[in-house]
């Protein structure tokens, strides 16, 4: 856990319990890394390619004998800024380069030849999948226990379990101290695997613990057609500079008011903690409409159709985790929170004439109607209440424009230059718009999830021939294109590119194909019988 706002990569069977228990980090208040004259200095005289790099450091020294020796330098010069070179020599006496926090480490539960390989029915494509699960090998880290002895060297947070990273610049564990809460869904699927009724119970009291905290912190009341509805939306209240993006955020920031620049940097804060940072999707413009620029970002004012869409599906789930445990009572109370949640996205977020979810504009009490995959997030959490609901969200998407690309379908239509927009697009929200339209009844639905599947996987591999890399993103125009824009250089690894990849090989493996060879019917037809009846 780092002091920031970005994503956990966790393996469920040894790592859950981490991410659990450090649901809910303190707040930052590092008068080094968080605030204080040493981060503005190092930040703004851009000693570094990444504003991440400096925060990342450890300190050699406790807190108060590295500021004190900076004191002592400033009061020694003319002025109180220290030159370039006597930072940089301030830098290397007090703290050590990043990652030496960590060690490499295996997943004790990694196995050479996983089961799902024999079901993948392309050998290019069977051998690929044996590469990207090597990949967890390179991707798991356990931190030295002198980050637990030593907290106040480190701006990472000890956590006593072995995890994987995403990679590239991400060499850390993350969950954030709010953003999409995904915990639940985490220990949905560890006890769909081990049944272990006993974890689920000892995790139960984190999972709600998580989900109070959205209650009491990130929701929202808004009226519509005479009714009051409870949502709820991304809202950090911490007007400052981002320590990992500092230089960034003054500069996007100059020229504002005080009081604008405080907003705009608790928006920015509210758009890391949705994990789409950054995105033409949280503009507001003076007019209030979805238009603008960066320093536009208006993420707390804004209702997320995805964020309601896990939550309802968070609440379903806790609901089931109390049946399975045998507290009826408190099942039903998450029950009905799920049924007021569902009848809020249905009267706030869906447009029955355009076939979908649209995020909610706060100013101007109306709807975005831009396209992103986002819009489909409640087909993904089945969080619908009629069965053509979901199939009109079918021919929404088919009607939209964003399935005109053979590489996948981007974040949006529109190209801001931010990494979150077109040309990029990204794993998760692939995997949650074929996993959504898999769970439809029409063959129509089933055939497009199956097609996206398709092309998700063969752009990952052609990539992967190109470079020998997974990437984090990917751009839908040119086969096997890294993505790009935003605040930083597209990073290898990756976490989440590995895993969507590997699930969809898992799922539709006896007929994806690399598009560089055919699979022989010999092998086709018996994994086809096999998962018709599994079925």
């Amino acid at each position: 856990l780092k002091m920031r706002n970005l994503m956990v990569f966790c393996l469920p069977s040894v790592a859950l319990f981490a991410c659990v228990k450090s649901a809910f980090p303190p707040p930052c208040d590092s008068e080094i890394y968080c605030t204080g004259p040493i981060l503005h200095q190092v930040q703004t005289f851009k000693l570094f390619d990444d504003d991440k790099y400096f925060v990342d450091m450890q300190m050699r020294e406790p807190p108060d004998v590295v500021l004190s020796a900076f004191r002592n330098l400033s009061q020694s010069l003319p002025t109180p800024t220290v030159p370039p070179a006597q930072l940089r020599k301030f830098l290397s006496t007090y703290f050590n380069k990043p990652g030496g926090e960590f060690v490499s480490w295996t997943p004790p539960d990694w196995h050479e030849k996983p089961k799902f390989l024999a079901g993948i029915a392309d050998e290019e494509l069977r051998n690929w999948a044996e590469n990207i699960h090597n990949l967890w090998k390179s991707l798991g880290r356990k931190i030295r226990t002198d980050v637990k002895d030593h907290p106040e060297l480190y701006s990472h947070i000890y956590t006593p379990h072995p995890v994987i990273v995403p990679g590239g610049r991400f060499r850390e564990l993350y969950y954030w101290r709010s953003q999409p809460p995904f915990l639940t869904l985490m220990m949905e699927s560890y006890y769909q695997a081990t049944k272990d009724k006993e974890f689920l119970r000892a995790a139960l009291p984190a999972l709600e613990q998580e989900y109070r905290f959205w209650m009491q912190n990130r929701s929202v009341a808004v009226t519509v057609n005479g009714a009051e509805y409870e949502l709820n939306r991304y809202h950090v209240q911490v007007g400052l500079p981002r320590p990992e993006s500092y230089s960034d955020d003054l500069e996007l920031a100059e020229g504002l008011t005080a009081e604008r620049k405080e907003q705009l940097w608790m928006d920015l804060k509210a758009g890391a903690e949705s994990g789409w940072d950054f995105t033409s999707r949280w503009y507001i413009d003076g007019d209030g409409h979805n238009n603008g620029t960066l320093r536009e970002t208006r993420t707390s004012q804004i209702l997320p159709t995805d964020l309601n869409a896990l939550l309802c599906l968070n609440e379903k789930t806790l609901a089931s985790f109390h049946r399975i445990l045998g507290n009826g009572d408190s099942a039903a109370l998450y029950d009905q929170a799920a049924a007021r949640r569902l009848e809020a996205i249905e009267s706030v977020l869906w447009d029955a004439e355009r076939g979908a979810w649209f995020d909610y504009n706060l100013v101007t009490h109306s709807k975005h109607f831009e396209f992103y995959p986002s819009n489909l997030a409640p087909v993904w959490a089945q969080c619908y209440s009629r069965p053509e609901m979901g199939e009109k969200a079918v021919q929404y998407l088919k009607g939209s424009g964003a399935l005109e690309f053979p590489n996948g379908v981007p974040t949006s239509l529109r190209e801001s230059g931010q990494q979150w927009d077109y040309p990029n697009a990204w794993p998760p929200l692939q995997h949650m718009l074929i996993d959504g339209l898999s769970k439809l009844p029409s063959a129509d639905a089933k055939q497009l999830a199956f097609d996206l599947a398709q092309r998700w996987i063969k752009t990952n591999w052609v990539a992967y021939q190109k470079y020998k890399a997974m990437f984090e993103k990917y751009d839908v125009n040119g086969d096997g294109k890294p993505g790009g824009g935003g605040e930083y250089e597209v990073q290898l690894g990756f976490g989440w590119t590995n895993g969507v990849a590997l699930q969809l090989l898992d799922q539709y493996g006896a007929t994806l194909t690399s598009g560089s060879s055919r699979v022989s019917s010999c092998l086709l037809l018996p994994l086809v019988i096999s998962a018709l009846m599994l079925q």
